[in-house]
């Protein structure tokens, strides 16, 4: 499952990153595998997703969160 099919509200644990498609920007703040992710927010027309990794508060457009694999907790 990738980031983009978590609802509000629910958490997944980092499995996998696509290194070629997400920033270093993302990857600095704490986008690992094996961290904690929790949806905190989605825009009303579903892009961008506000979510919370180690502390850190990011917004990602829906494409990009496509290139990060979780597992749900």
């Amino acid at each position: 499952m990738t980031l983009n099919f978590l609802k509000k509200s629910q958490k997944g644990t980092i499995v996998s990153i696509n290194v070629d498609h997400v920033p270093l920007k993302l990857i600095e703040m704490g986008c690992l595998p094996g961290n904690i992710v929790e949806v905190l927010q989605i825009a009303p027309l579903l892009d961008p997703i506000y979510i919370k990794v180690n502390d850190s508060f990011l917004s990602i457009r829906k494409d990009l969160a496509k290139e990060i694999e979780v597992e749900l907790i």
